[in-house]
């Protein structure tokens, strides 16, 4: 088991790795064919750094491990908020008093809602429901899409420094280096993904819990990982705003994007257990962020040392059950 403990740390490296090189790589291709910055950070930035928890959830049912998909996404929920919240509050604190983050909280917890209405009523997600949740995505960011277009015609132009903020953006970044970028995602991401979930859905095996379990705990860190790394970041340069709409925007995409293209390759049954107890957390600790985003409660240590002793608690019940 050691062995395949070291491929999925392997994995995860590649995966992160992989992520990153296509989001850069997606990102100049873009503004170099002359697609605009806002356009970009819209769409392509937001999908590319979901791509490993879509490449992850898409292989594991194409390796009849259902279960690791679904637990990926609640898991990574779930850790979103409770851990990639709770490590950067303790760290350095969140002032949220400033951060406007309320429309996308609210999406954020009717996509919650769908998601789970959906696993209450048909039992699991096929490719109809698939369709559901891809229609709410596309309803979602074009919305997104017209609120940032009245915003910037009625405010300056600065698609200059939306080039300079954009993830990854590098005006002078040689043509090679580019597709480079592009060819050392596309096929790290699946290679990531196949030592990933072969290696969790053995282990599960091994230790004798399901691929539901690792999807929720093991697999679920592992892809939060890029969302930590950019949230602790973010909070040091006190950058809230970021930290809010990181954990907000990626809770979306898992839910709407990733299940939703995953069903139109798979269906996906949900467990009675997880719609009892996993999504009931995941709903809870989205609802948390609530007075933190509408009353601007300051989130310090306290409340962050709470969030991760809340996240540590969920995965002793998870094993434990």
């Amino acid at each position: 088991m050691i062995v395949n403990l070291l491929l999925v740390g392997l994995g995860l490296v590649i995966l992160l790795f992989a992520g990153d090189s296509l989001v850069k790589g997606a990102v100049n291709l873009a503004l170099r064919v002359g697609i605009p910055a806002l356009i970009v950070s819209l769409t392509i930035v937001a999908f590319g750094t979901s791509a490993p928890e879509l490449l992850v959830s898409v292989k594991a049912i194409l390796d009849g491990a259902p279960g690791l998909a679904l637990g990926n996404v609640v898991g990574s929920n779930i850790a979103n908020v409770l851990l990639v919240l709770g490590v950067p509050a303790v760290l350095f604190g969140l002032v949220t008093r400033e951060s406007d983050t309320r429309h996308s909280f609210i999406q954020m917890m009717v996509a919650t809602v769908l998601f789970i209405t959906l696993a209450a009523i048909f039992g699991g997600y096929a490719w109809v429901q698939g369709l559901i949740l891809l229609a709410g995505l596309a309803f979602m960011l074009g919305h997104a899409f017209r609120a940032s277009m009245r915003h910037r015609k009625f405010g300056k132009d600065v698609e200059g420094d939306e080039i300079e903020e954009l993830e990854g953006a590098d005006p002078d970044l040689a043509w090679w280096k580019i597709i480079l970028f592009l060819i050392l995602g596309l096929v790290g991401l699946p290679l990531g993904a196949n030592l990933l979930v072969e290696n969790a859905t053995e282990i599960a095996r091994t230790i004798g819990v399901s691929e539901t379990v690792i999807g929720l705990t093991l697999v679920a860190v592992g892809t939060s990982l890029p969302e930590l790394a950019t949230t602790v970041m973010a909070a040091y340069r006190r950058q809230t705003d970021v930290v809010l709409g990181n954990v907000i925007g990626s809770n979306l995409f898992n839910l709407l994007g990733i299940i939703g293209v995953a069903a139109l390759v798979g269906r996906i049954p949900v467990d009675p257990q997880m719609l009892r107890f996993d999504m009931l957390v995941m709903f809870a600790a989205s609802l948390l962020l609530a007075p933190f985003v509408f009353k601007g409660w300051h989130m310090g240590r306290v409340w962050g040392a709470a969030f991760v002793a809340l996240y540590v608690l969920y995965t002793v019940l998870v094993v434990a059950l």
